[in-house]
């Protein structure tokens, strides 16, 4: 991913209103972030520990969603499966991410949703960039370059059901 700019991301998001995206937390890291491994920018909104927002490249343009959460309410024990990038995590780990979808519908309450990495790590986890539990990651026959194809895929088809 190439590097974004404050506002560069301010003007991705497609389900927020100019307001809310004026007011939503940006990175203060951005020269920090780890560009070159990373397939999307996903952070969560310091102030709002319910909220987490994600930014993508899509045929050529920025593509932003604002996305809520519950926090965990499952037992110690449970593990759960981020659908995007397939790894595991314990409690609070993995939440269901909604997103108010865009345009009209949006507007009528309609949203979407996907389970995902609470700290939308999932670029890093996939290039073993960022250390895991052990049983976290399940060995796959894929190479890197694949599971990154497939991660980004089942990205897209989430951002198509909010665009849609």
């Amino acid at each position: 991913m190439q590097p974004l700019t404050e506002q560069d991301i301010r003007t991705s998001f497609i389900n927020c209103s100019k307001g809310e995206v004026k007011r939503l937390a940006v990175p203060r890291d951005l020269g920090e972030r780890p560009w070159g491994d990373l397939d999307f920018l996903g952070w969560r909104d310091p102030g709002a520990p319910d909220r987490s927002y994600l930014v993508t490249e899509r045929a050529g343009r920025l593509v932003g969603v604002s996305m809520r959460f519950q926090a965990a309410q499952r037992g110690f024990l449970h593990r759960s499966m981020c659908s995007l990038c397939l790894t595991t995590h314990p409690r609070g780990g993995v939440a269901l991410m909604t997103a108010r979808k865009a345009g009209a519908a949006g507007r009528e309450g309609n949203s979407v949703g996907a389970y995902m990495c609470t700290d939308l790590a999932c670029s890093l986890y996939i290039r073993g960039k960022k250390a895991l539990e052990a049983g976290s990651r399940f060995e796959e026959s894929l190479t890197v370059e694949e599971q990154i194809e497939r991660t980004t895929g089942h990205l897209a088809a989430f951002l198509d059901k909010v665009h849609a």
